[in-house]
């Protein structure tokens, strides 16, 4: 499979983390792969009339969003497919869909459930462009076309922004004294916007942190990883594994076919 990726234009660059393509040329269908949760809404734009994926049992044959917020998901790309992949840093497609995100957490649905019309004129226009930088183009002047502006939440933001900076340590009290809102009312726009309760949000982030250490640190020892991605014991470290991807973290480690 080709993967290419593009620049993303400055008015996306808050909201969008990454835009490649995926182009599977192969003869046959690709083997299937376990992607591991990321708190992000991805958006896959098909250009090709051959279906996307098989995302767990499930085939779907157009343009999808995956909402993989805790759980890990199994794809298999299809041989003649071609796509358009957009990821949104945590938090940032609300302003792009506007449905809340907690009604989708961890589902795959069809691009036209949430933009009917506009889905098919997008998919129509791009199967006529063979250059896919114009297809790029395109894509993007849709987006900026359903981008609210005013949806961005202040306070939710610099809680997702301390969540990272912190590897999800930091405490959901600082938090909430920091913006001077309950937890509850934080809970609230948290499921909103992001679709995980800020505690949840806090868990997989740390997660996700743990995960950064195996890949940087492949000498250090799974207890050592633990101790260094802040968890209590490795009794939690080896729980947030099982919840996170199915596997303990020594499989992790060594299953080929398993992407983080």
């Amino acid at each position: 499979m080709r993967l290419q990726l593009y620049d993303v234009i400055p008015k996306l660059q808050p909201y969008i983390k990454l835009i490649c393509t995926m182009d599977c040329d192969e003869e046959a269908d690709t083997h299937h792969i376990r992607v591991l949760p990321d708190t992000c809404v991805e958006l896959f734009v098909n250009y090709t009339s051959s279906p996307v994926a098989i995302i767990g049992n499930e085939l779907h044959k157009r343009s999808i969003i995956t909402f993989r917020m805790s759980r890990p998901m199994d794809v298999q790309m299809r041989k003649g497919a071609g796509c358009l992949a957009i990821c949104f840093y945590p938090g940032m497609a609300y302003s792009f869909f506007q449905v809340p995100m907690h009604t989708l957490t961890d589902t795959t649905i069809a691009l036209s459930d949430v933009w009917s019309g506009v889905a098919v004129e997008i998919e129509d226009k791009l199967a006529g462009i063979c250059n896919n930088n114009e297809r790029v183009d395109l894509v993007q002047k849709y987006l900026l076309q359903q981008l609210v502006f005013d949806k961005k939440d202040l306070q939710v933001a610099y809680c997702l922004d301390q969540a990272q900076l912190s590897g999800g340590l930091v405490s959901l009290s600082k938090l909430t004294n920091d913006i001077g809102l309950s937890q509850r009312h934080l809970s609230r726009k948290f499921q909103q916007c992001v679709g995980l309760s800020p505690k949840e949000y806090l868990c997989v982030c740390r997660f996700i942190h743990s995960l950064n250490h195996l890949k940087k640190y492949p000498t250090l020892s799974l207890t050592e990883v633990a101790y260094e991605s802040g968890y209590y014991d490795q009794a939690h470290f080896n729980r947030d594994y099982k919840v996170y991807t199915g596997h303990s973290p020594g499989e992790v480690v060594h299953a080929p076919h398993i992407f983080y």
